[in-house]
């Protein structure tokens, strides 16, 4: 995934480019534009696990079909640990402070927050991988077991690695 934030710092206009000489604005403006640039990414990987979402009531029709009904509930409990980390990943907040805020977010904790946004695509890339792998054993009937087990696993893996999040906000990771 391409960094978001320099791609938003290399669009910015002629008039931003003045604007951006009041005192004040620019550091402003430069946290507004990581802010944005971590919504971006947020959203970017959203779109593509609901992607993998949408396929997985596909799956679950095939498995039914060649009759292996003992692992919809199992495929159903993976689908609702995918939507929660969507929803999470789409309403999380992005360390917001506006320009007049008495708390002031720095540049550092934005990096960290993107940063840690960033690494959520490996996170993204196992969902993918064990959907892919879902669907190829539901079509081979061989092995669905373990790897219905293994996106359970990536689903809560991703969860679980997302409540980190408010830690990089805080300033309390590691701690």
């Amino acid at each position: 995934m391409t960094d978001l934030y320099e791609q938003i710092k290399g669009d910015r206009g002629r008039i931003e480019s003045f604007v951006g000489k009041i005192p004040g604005y620019k550091g402003y403006k430069e946290k507004e534009m990581r802010r944005e640039a971590d919504k971006m990414l947020r959203e970017a990987l959203a779109r593509r696990l609901e992607e993998q979402w949408r396929r997985l009531p596909d799956i679950q029709k095939q498995l039914l079909s060649g009759g292996q009904i003992q692992w919809l509930d199992d495929i159903e409990g993976a689908t609702m640990k995918l939507q929660t980390f969507i929803d999470r990943l789409k309403t999380a907040t992005y360390g917001y402070a506006g320009f007049f805020d008495a708390v002031r977010v720095k540049e550092d904790e934005l990096d960290r927050l993107y940063d840690f946004d960033m690494a959520l695509n490996e996170q993204v890339d196992a969902i993918t991988a064990a959907v892919d792998a879902l669907s190829s054993a539901a079509m081979s009937k061989e092995g669905i077991g373990e790897v219905v087990a293994r996106l359970n696993s990536a689903a809560a893996t991703a969860n679980e690695t997302f409540s980190q999040r408010k830690d990089v906000i805080t300033g309390t990771e590691g701690i």
